[in-house]
Protein backbone atom coordinates (compact mmCIF):
# COMPACT_ATOMS: atom_id res chain seq x y z
CA UNK A 1 0.00 0.00 0.00
CA UNK A 2 1.47 3.40 -0.95
CA UNK A 3 1.74 6.15 1.61
CA UNK A 4 -1.48 8.04 2.25
CA UNK A 5 -0.66 11.73 2.42
CA UNK A 6 -2.64 14.90 3.05
CA UNK A 7 -1.50 18.07 1.29
CA UNK A 8 -3.13 21.37 2.29
CA UNK A 9 -3.34 23.84 -0.59
CA UNK A 10 -2.18 27.28 0.49
CA UNK A 11 -4.36 28.78 -2.23
CA UNK A 12 -7.09 28.58 0.44
CA UNK A 13 -5.23 30.41 3.18
CA UNK A 14 -5.00 34.15 3.88
CA UNK A 15 -2.65 35.59 1.25
CA UNK A 16 -1.59 38.24 3.74
CA UNK A 17 -0.43 35.53 6.15
CA UNK A 18 0.98 32.88 3.84
CA UNK A 19 3.89 31.95 6.07
CA UNK A 20 1.54 31.41 9.00
CA UNK A 21 -0.72 29.31 6.78
CA UNK A 22 2.17 27.05 5.81
CA UNK A 23 3.24 26.70 9.44
CA UNK A 24 -0.31 25.96 10.52
CA UNK A 25 -0.53 23.16 7.94
CA UNK A 26 2.76 21.64 9.08
CA UNK A 27 1.76 21.87 12.76
CA UNK A 28 -1.51 20.10 11.90
CA UNK A 29 0.40 17.08 10.63
CA UNK A 30 0.24 17.75 6.88
CA UNK A 31 2.60 15.66 4.78
CA UNK A 32 3.34 18.25 2.09
CA UNK A 33 2.46 21.84 1.20
CA UNK A 34 0.60 22.08 -2.11
CA UNK A 35 1.34 25.24 -4.08
CA UNK A 36 -0.97 26.12 -6.98
CA UNK A 37 0.84 28.25 -9.56
CA UNK A 38 -1.41 30.04 -12.08
CA UNK A 39 -0.20 32.20 -14.96
CA UNK A 40 -3.43 33.90 -16.05
CA UNK A 41 -3.12 32.21 -19.47
CA UNK A 42 -3.49 28.47 -18.96
CA UNK A 43 -6.12 29.32 -16.35
CA UNK A 44 -7.92 32.65 -15.87
CA UNK A 45 -6.40 33.55 -12.50
CA UNK A 46 -2.90 34.49 -11.37
CA UNK A 47 -1.57 33.17 -8.06
CA UNK A 48 1.95 32.39 -6.86
CA UNK A 49 5.47 32.58 -8.20
CA UNK A 50 8.78 31.01 -7.16
CA UNK A 51 9.18 33.41 -4.23
CA UNK A 52 6.18 31.84 -2.48
CA UNK A 53 7.78 28.41 -2.76
CA UNK A 54 11.04 29.89 -1.47
CA UNK A 55 9.19 31.37 1.50
CA UNK A 56 7.29 28.18 2.25
CA UNK A 57 10.36 25.99 2.05
CA UNK A 58 12.11 28.34 4.47
CA UNK A 59 9.40 28.31 7.14
CA UNK A 60 8.43 24.61 7.11
CA UNK A 61 10.33 21.35 6.84
CA UNK A 62 7.75 19.31 4.94
CA UNK A 63 8.05 18.97 1.13
CA UNK A 64 6.77 21.49 -1.40
CA UNK A 65 4.39 19.94 -3.95
CA UNK A 66 4.19 22.49 -6.76
CA UNK A 67 1.42 22.38 -9.37
CA UNK A 68 2.25 24.45 -12.45
CA UNK A 69 -0.97 25.60 -14.12
CA UNK A 70 1.01 27.46 -16.75
CA UNK A 71 0.90 27.34 -20.53
CA UNK A 72 4.66 26.83 -21.08
CA UNK A 73 6.02 25.10 -17.95
CA UNK A 74 9.38 24.38 -19.53
CA UNK A 75 10.24 28.07 -19.06
CA UNK A 76 9.75 27.96 -15.28
CA UNK A 77 11.11 24.58 -14.18
CA UNK A 78 14.53 25.81 -13.04
CA UNK A 79 13.15 28.81 -11.16
CA UNK A 80 10.75 26.67 -9.17
CA UNK A 81 13.36 23.98 -8.60
CA UNK A 82 15.82 26.56 -7.30
CA UNK A 83 13.11 28.01 -5.05
CA UNK A 84 12.82 24.75 -3.12
CA UNK A 85 10.19 22.64 -4.88
CA UNK A 86 10.37 18.93 -4.12
CA UNK A 87 7.76 17.80 -6.67
CA UNK A 88 6.93 19.77 -9.81
CA UNK A 89 3.76 18.87 -11.69
CA UNK A 90 3.00 20.02 -15.23
CA UNK A 91 -0.20 19.61 -17.26
CA UNK A 92 -0.59 17.20 -20.14
CA UNK A 93 -2.64 19.98 -21.76
CA UNK A 94 0.27 22.48 -21.62
CA UNK A 95 2.22 23.63 -24.66
CA UNK A 96 5.47 21.80 -24.16
CA UNK A 97 7.38 18.67 -25.04
CA UNK A 98 6.10 16.59 -22.13
CA UNK A 99 8.91 14.04 -22.18
CA UNK A 100 11.62 16.70 -22.27
CA UNK A 101 10.00 18.81 -19.57
CA UNK A 102 9.53 15.89 -17.20
CA UNK A 103 13.12 14.81 -17.85
CA UNK A 104 14.29 18.34 -17.06
CA UNK A 105 12.48 18.24 -13.72
CA UNK A 106 14.18 14.99 -12.80
CA UNK A 107 17.55 16.25 -14.02
CA UNK A 108 17.24 19.00 -11.40
CA UNK A 109 16.78 16.35 -8.71
CA UNK A 110 13.05 16.83 -8.28
CA UNK A 111 10.09 14.46 -8.43
CA UNK A 112 8.22 14.86 -11.72
CA UNK A 113 4.47 14.76 -12.08
CA UNK A 114 1.83 15.00 -14.78
CA UNK A 115 -1.62 16.52 -14.29
CA UNK A 116 -4.80 15.71 -16.20
CA UNK A 117 -7.89 17.93 -16.30
CA UNK A 118 -11.43 16.56 -15.80
CA UNK A 119 -12.34 16.73 -19.48
CA UNK A 120 -9.05 15.26 -20.77
CA UNK A 121 -9.04 11.52 -21.61
CA UNK A 122 -6.89 9.45 -19.29
CA UNK A 123 -5.29 7.85 -22.36
CA UNK A 124 -3.41 11.12 -22.88
CA UNK A 125 -1.01 10.24 -20.06
CA UNK A 126 -0.54 6.55 -20.83
CA UNK A 127 2.84 7.19 -22.48
CA UNK A 128 4.05 8.91 -19.32
CA UNK A 129 3.13 5.83 -17.30
CA UNK A 130 4.36 3.24 -19.77
CA UNK A 131 7.77 4.91 -19.90
CA UNK A 132 7.83 5.79 -16.19
CA UNK A 133 8.52 9.44 -16.85
CA UNK A 134 6.62 10.45 -13.72
CA UNK A 135 6.63 9.86 -10.00
CA UNK A 136 3.14 11.28 -9.48
CA UNK A 137 -0.08 11.74 -11.43
CA UNK A 138 -2.42 14.52 -10.35
CA UNK A 139 -6.05 14.02 -11.33
CA UNK A 140 -8.05 17.23 -11.22
CA UNK A 141 -11.50 16.76 -9.71
CA UNK A 142 -12.47 20.36 -10.47
CA UNK A 143 -11.66 22.65 -13.37
CA UNK A 144 -8.30 24.27 -12.60
CA UNK A 145 -7.99 27.92 -11.77
CA UNK A 146 -10.44 28.47 -8.94
CA UNK A 147 -10.75 27.26 -5.35
CA UNK A 148 -13.89 26.06 -3.64
CA UNK A 149 -15.45 24.18 -6.57
CA UNK A 150 -17.72 21.14 -6.33
CA UNK A 151 -16.08 17.73 -6.62
CA UNK A 152 -16.46 15.98 -10.00
CA UNK A 153 -16.89 12.32 -9.12
CA UNK A 154 -16.67 11.19 -12.77
CA UNK A 155 -12.87 11.51 -12.61
CA UNK A 156 -12.68 8.54 -10.25
CA UNK A 157 -12.76 6.23 -13.26
CA UNK A 158 -9.48 7.78 -14.38
CA UNK A 159 -7.95 7.15 -10.99
CA UNK A 160 -8.92 3.48 -11.06
CA UNK A 161 -7.52 3.10 -14.58
CA UNK A 162 -4.21 4.69 -13.58
CA UNK A 163 -3.96 2.57 -10.42
CA UNK A 164 -4.55 -0.67 -12.35
CA UNK A 165 -2.04 0.35 -15.01
CA UNK A 166 0.68 1.64 -12.68
CA UNK A 167 0.39 0.45 -9.10
CA UNK A 168 3.80 2.01 -8.36
CA UNK A 169 2.84 5.62 -9.04
CA UNK A 170 1.56 8.17 -6.53
CA UNK A 171 -1.91 9.35 -7.54
CA UNK A 172 -2.99 12.69 -6.16
CA UNK A 173 -6.42 14.27 -6.44
CA UNK A 174 -7.18 17.97 -6.22
CA UNK A 175 -10.54 19.70 -5.98
CA UNK A 176 -13.44 19.49 -3.58
CA UNK A 177 -11.75 17.03 -1.24
CA UNK A 178 -13.35 16.77 2.18
CA UNK A 179 -14.29 14.09 4.71
CA UNK A 180 -16.99 12.77 2.36
CA UNK A 181 -15.38 12.91 -1.10
CA UNK A 182 -12.15 11.39 0.21
CA UNK A 183 -14.00 8.09 0.67
CA UNK A 184 -14.66 7.40 -3.01
CA UNK A 185 -11.42 9.05 -4.16
CA UNK A 186 -9.40 6.69 -1.96
CA UNK A 187 -11.54 3.72 -2.98
CA UNK A 188 -10.69 4.50 -6.62
CA UNK A 189 -6.98 4.36 -5.83
CA UNK A 190 -5.80 7.87 -4.97
CA UNK A 191 -3.23 8.06 -2.17
CA UNK A 192 -2.33 11.76 -2.08
CA UNK A 193 -5.10 14.22 -1.25
CA UNK A 194 -4.99 17.96 -1.87
CA UNK A 195 -7.46 19.85 0.30
CA UNK A 196 -7.71 23.60 0.54
CA UNK A 197 -10.98 25.18 1.60
CA UNK A 198 -12.00 22.20 3.71
CA UNK A 199 -8.84 22.18 5.81
CA UNK A 200 -8.20 25.88 6.23
CA UNK A 201 -11.73 26.60 7.42
CA UNK A 202 -11.40 24.09 10.27
CA UNK A 203 -10.92 25.33 13.82
CA UNK A 204 -8.96 22.14 14.51
CA UNK A 205 -6.95 21.47 11.36
CA UNK A 206 -4.96 18.70 13.03
CA UNK A 207 -8.12 16.70 13.65
CA UNK A 208 -9.25 17.30 10.06
CA UNK A 209 -5.89 16.19 8.62
CA UNK A 210 -5.77 13.02 10.72
CA UNK A 211 -9.42 12.36 9.94
CA UNK A 212 -8.86 12.55 6.18
CA UNK A 213 -5.83 10.30 6.44
CA UNK A 214 -7.68 7.68 8.47
CA UNK A 215 -10.67 7.65 6.11
CA UNK A 216 -8.38 7.33 3.09
CA UNK A 217 -6.45 4.46 4.66
CA UNK A 218 -9.67 2.63 5.50
CA UNK A 219 -11.05 2.95 1.95
CA UNK A 220 -7.94 2.77 -0.24
CA UNK A 221 -8.44 0.79 -3.46
CA UNK A 222 -11.76 -0.77 -2.40
CA UNK A 223 -13.24 0.05 -5.82
CA UNK A 224 -10.24 -0.98 -7.95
Amino acid sequence: MPDIQIMPSILATDFGRLAEGCQRAEAAGADQIHVDVMDGVFVPNISFGPDVVKMSSAVVKIPQNVHLMVIEPQNYIKAFADAGSDTILIHIEAKCDVEETLAAIRALGKRAGITVNPETPVESIFKCLENRWVDEVLVMSVHPGFGGQKYISAVEGKISTIRRMADWVDISIDGGIDNETVVSAAAAGANLFVAGSYLFKQDNMAAAVSGLREIAQDNFCKAV
